[in-house]
């Protein structure tokens, strides 16, 4: 299959990293090297609810079973969530067949014995359910207690492979000024307990008991890189760079940038979306480091005040100028954006996803979730949220044509 886009120009290595390293982020340096740039893949973090109550319910071994070693179904930090694992696809249409074709194959097996929910949070249960039995998360309760007593949170996690470890790694470091953005369509978790908690990602807040949360730190060279992982480990903080549970992270092993900001999505549409705004960007900001070799990299404390800014107020708020500090309403901010981004997604294949991010900039998911509150209440609202997630309505429509399957899916990463 022809790649999207033409191969971008070799980026010479500015710091040559030494092959005998004993560091593993080493070894992977040349997992940047693709021969085809701007693929995809994505990680879909679901809620197990009980079909009448639709309180959290600890089945992730019972889905695990139905799907016999299908390495597209993966255990997550709960027993009480499950992760659904897109294989590397060359567009957001693709995702979209892709996680559509997986819910609906999750909602055959379960039968009607589980059901399952697309949000960041669960909107009334406080309650998060056991931790799943694998070894890594275990540690991760213990090396987190506060997190492992409260937190229950769903996220869908972007990857993007960008061609050339010194071009992702510049693509890294300006991606993160435009993480509000994301964040601010992706919103899609305003409830907690039952309650409306004034923000429109309560998610967000939620991560923060884990270590190494939100916006991250900009690196100047893969070499600084390499020092932080090598001084990580020594200190016992990480073993590797998976337990980066920042909002956006260089993964190595796979030579893809993940951005790891955005709620789980209740429609697949909306995931598409977000996929759409993620391949474009990171496609658009790699074509500018070719052009003008630097971009701007603007300091975390910035952009985490416009992160703050987003996950509280969605689309419906304002985002400050990370330069002068003008503030300017996201709605708006959002649509130049896209606009900015739509040659790229002609060339990518995506105009049509990267055009629903503008309809979803009208109704987040955090939105259209406190409109079906009004109405139905917050246990009505768990109710719905169970009947959108389930690709029964248009599902046709999703898997019109074949889901595609370009490789293998990625690994299990927390």
């Amino acid at each position: 299959m022809d790649s999207p886009m033409k191969r971008p120009a070799r980026v010479p290595r500015s710091t040559r990293l030494r092959k005998d390293c004993d560091l593993p982020v080493a070894r992977y340096f040349d997992k940047f090297e693709h021969a085809t740039p701007y693929t995809i893949g994505v990680e879909d973090e679901l809620l197990l609810v009980d079909p009448m109550t639709f309180e959290p319910v600890a089945a992730n071994e019972q889905v695990l079973r139905a799907f016999d070693g299908d390495r597209r179904v993966v255990p997550e930090l709960r027993s009480t969530q499950i992760e659904l694992v897109t294989p590397v696809c060359l567009t957001a249409r693709d995702v979209r067949r892709s996680l559509a074709d997986l819910r609906s194959s999750l909602h055959r097996r379960l039968s009607g014995n589980v059901a399952f929910i697309a949000a960041g949070a669960h909107p009334i249960a406080i309650d998060p359910g056991p931790l799943s039995e694998r070894p890594r998360y275990q540690q991760i309760g213990r090396d987190c207690p506060w997190a492992e007593a409260i937190t229950l949170t769903c996220g869908l996690h972007v990857h993007v492979a960008v061609p050339g470890a010194e071009r992702a790694l510049a693509v890294y470091n300006a991606l993160r000024s435009y993480l509000p953005y994301v964040a601010a369509l992706a919103v899609n978790s305003p409830f907690y307990g039952a309650q409306d908690s004034g923000i429109s990602s309560i998610r967000w807040k939620l991560n923060g008991g884990f270590a190494r949360h939100g916006i991250p730190p900009a690196f100047p060279s893969w070499q600084a890189y390499v020092d932080f992982v090598d001084w990580a480990a020594r200190a016992g903080a990480m073993t590797d760079p998976s337990y980066q549970w920042w909002d956006l992270r260089l993964s190595p092993t796979y030579g893809t940038i993940e951005l790891r900001i955005a709620d789980a999505q209740t429609r697949v549409a909306d995931a598409a979306a977000i996929v759409a705004l993620v391949q474009t960007l990171a496609a658009w900001l790699a074509t500018r480091v070719d052009a003008e070799g630097t971009l701007p990299v603007y300091p975390s404390e910035r952009i985490h005040e416009n992160a703050w800014l987003a996950v509280r107020d969605g689309c419906r708020g304002q985002l400050a100028d990370l330069a002068t500090g003008e503030r300017m309403h996201t709605a708006e901010a959002v649509a130049e954006l896209v606009e900015k981004l739509f040659p790229i997604a002609r060339t990518l294949d995506c105009e049509h996803e990267l055009g629903d991010a503008l309809r979803l900039a009208l109704e987040t998911g955090a939105d259209r979730q406190r409109r079906v509150a009004r109405s139905m209440g917050a246990h009505g609202l768990v109710r719905w949220l169970v009947a959108e997630t389930s690709p029964i309505t248009g599902l046709d429509e999703e898997l019109e044509l074949r889901t595609p399957t370009f490789s293998d899916p990625f690994d299990e990463i927390a």
